[in-house]
């Protein structure tokens, strides 16, 4: 995986293309912003380890290759991610008939309209930092939230946090399967395998019903 797109992890573009991924991807699902963290993370950790090859290099007058930086990649993940949520959020705001009724007609952005509204309402939006593991689950709770009418107090600090927390999460599985597992496709694919582990675990956790309020007792 890694040689085949080794130009891109070792330039300052792969920055540009984390971040337009991760935006889009709140409407494409399908674009492969999280295996694109990983790979570049796992390619920060082959840089990492070859720093006596990377001197030999120099030495030899050849110019080493450049590697992410850790840092900046969570940042341009987070940073999109929450831009991201935050258009399609302020869409469903918007709204309009034909949006009404297409969430209408969806089961899941119906019961997510419900759920957010309870758990917003309680200050207990866990379960937008839980969404934004499950495959998906982005874009329902962000389209969700906003067909709701929740406000943005209540919805975008949970939004910054779980796009921080996927992040995370994301570039530290391909940073550590590289350091662990050897900056190759081995260590890139248990490295992803282990955040489609975590969306299952999201989903499953998203479609669970919700708990019934505790009925209030008589004084």
């Amino acid at each position: 995986m890694l040689e085949s797109i080794g130009s891109l992890t070792g330039s300052p573009w792969i920055y540009a293309v984390v971040a337009v991924s991760v935006l889009l991807d709140v409407f494409l699902p399908v674009l492969p912003s999280g295996v694109l963290v990983i790979t570049a993370a796992t390619a920060a950790a082959a840089g990492s380890t070859a720093g006596a090859a990377g001197t030999a290099a120099v030495a030899a007058g050849q110019v080493p290759r450049e590697v992410p930086s850790l840092l900046v990649l969570v940042l341009c993940a987070a940073t999109a991610s929450v831009l991201g949520d935050l258009v399609a959020y302020r869409l469903a705001w918007r709204g309009g008939d034909r949006l009404d009724r297409a969430i209408a007609r969806s089961r899941r952005l119906t019961r997510a309209q419900e759920r957010l509204g309870t758990a917003l309402s309680r200050g207990g939006g866990a379960l937008v930092v839980i969404a934004r593991f499950a495959p998906a689950g982005r874009s329902v709770v962000s389209l969700g939230a906003g067909a709701a009418h929740r406000t943005v107090k209540e919805f975008l600090p949970w939004s910054a946090l779980a796009g921080v927390a996927w992040a995370g999460y994301a570039v530290g599985l391909g940073w550590f399967g590289g350091q662990w597992l050897g900056a190759s496709w081995i260590g890139a694919a248990v490295s992803v395998l282990a955040l489609f582990g975590a969306g299952s675990l999201a989903a499953y956790v998203m479609r669970r019903p919700a708990a019934a309020p505790a009925p209030e007792t008589a004084a």
